[in-house]
């Protein structure tokens, strides 16, 4: 099976080719330098920069692949949570195509398809799976049954791990995104575990809550204003941490400490209750790339005897394949769409509405509480 895989839901522009959920071929077109302007994604940019390279990325991709949509066996798109101008330029692109070719049409749900890419390529993953999706938007804690087969244990009730890191770095006058820069600078350097709170522990929940923790930077850089980088930096600035003041690399490593160890608390509190049938770790999502958080996920994973999945680096970004990969996964399972697919932004649920849902248990439970906008 060959499926064609479009990717709007935020600032990066994809497409891809997977075939039986293997990698093809992938063309993406980043947005960083456009919104690094701005400090963050202005969506309405964002929409059109997603309008103006959807069609020389698909060209490139069929020309560079050698395949055409004659050869495509289904069309799966991102239909949200994202930014909602963005995701109608995607399913407005992955409809026109589906019905131009005549090809069926599935909507995937993008923290779905973090989740799986993970898993990417592997046939050996041992279910139940504990997994933990940390990105810009969302941070959740997700029990698999299987791969299609999700009940989500906990999520964010605020901001999430990568905004909290985005708004530290402004804080700092690091560019946007800020959250490599503080892995970056963050590394090697011995954390101080108590200049920041490791935020919304004192409960037994699994929610996340990290809207204290970026207030926390902030009064501590308002109160000690010479951390500020004088002048924001290149994007490749960050490549060479030595480069920079010993008291920003402190500060870097303190919320890579704070934010890695809550994620890290929330877990095996996961793993003592509704997971602990867990057979699997998993994690995906940007702020999956981040140094300090993969070395906690080794240390729970080798600690608990759980094998560890992580996608590879360049996947943990927003990205065409994961979603080429888990519409390969829904339609072999004979789930679909019809047009009347619509995009779903965030804030709002992605519901479980395939055609042919009726035939299949579909997700074991959700959380049901309204999402935070």
């Amino acid at each position: 099976m060959l499926c064609l895989g479009i990717e709007t839901s935020c600032d990066e522009t994809a497409v891809a080719l997977c075939r039986d959920g293997r990698p093809v071929l992938e063309k993406l077109a980043s947005q960083t330098d456009v919104h690094t302007l701005f400090g963050g994604v202005v969506p309405e940019l964002a929409s059109r920069e997603h309008l103006r390279r959807m069609g020389p990325l698909l060209r490139a991709l069929f020309a560079q692949s050698g395949l055409s949509m004659a050869d495509v066996d289904v069309v799966a798109v991102a239909r949200g949570p994202g930014l909602l101008g963005s995701l109608l330029i995607g399913l407005a692109t992955a409809k026109a195509l589906a019905l131009g070719a005549g090809k069926p049409l599935v909507g995937v749900n993008h923290l779905h398809a973090h989740l799986l890419a993970a898993v990417l390529g592997r046939d050996n993953v041992p279910y139940p799976a504990l997994g933990l999706l940390v990105s810009g938007g969302h941070t959740q804690l997700v029990r698999l049954a299987g791969p299609l087969d999700l009940a989500v244990l906990g999520r964010t009730l605020d901001d999430a791990a990568g905004e909290a890191f985005d708004k530290a770095a402004k804080s700092l006058n690091l560019p946007y995104p800020g959250g490599v820069y503080i892995d970056v600078l963050g590394r090697g350097i011995e954390a101080d575990h108590n200049l920041f709170p490791r935020p919304y522990l004192d409960n037994r929940n699994l929610d996340f809550s990290f809207s204290g923790l970026k207030t926390a930077v902030a009064n501590h850089v308002a109160a000690h204003p010479e951390l500020r980088a004088p002048v924001m930096p290149t994007q490749a600035g960050a490549t060479d941490p030595t480069s920079w003041p010993m008291a920003l690399r402190r500060v870097c490593a303190a919320v890579n400490f704070a934010i890695a160890d809550t994620l890290r608390v929330k877990i095996e509190r996961a793993l003592a209750g509704p997971a602990k049938d867990a057979a699997s770790l998993l994690a995906a999502g940007g702020v999956a790339a981040n140094g300090r958080i993969r070395d906690m996920l080794a240390d729970v994973a080798g600690r608990h005897r759980l094998p560890l999945f992580l996608p590879p680096k360049a996947l943990c970004a927003d990205n065409a394949t994961m979603i080429a990969t888990a519409g390969c996964r829904l339609a072999a399972a004979g789930l679909f769409h019809d047009l009347s697919l619509d995009a779903v932004p965030r804030g709002r649920k992605v519901p479980w509405d395939y055609r042919g849902a009726e035939s299949t248990s579909g997700p074991a439970s959700v959380d049901s509480r309204p999402e935070p906008q």
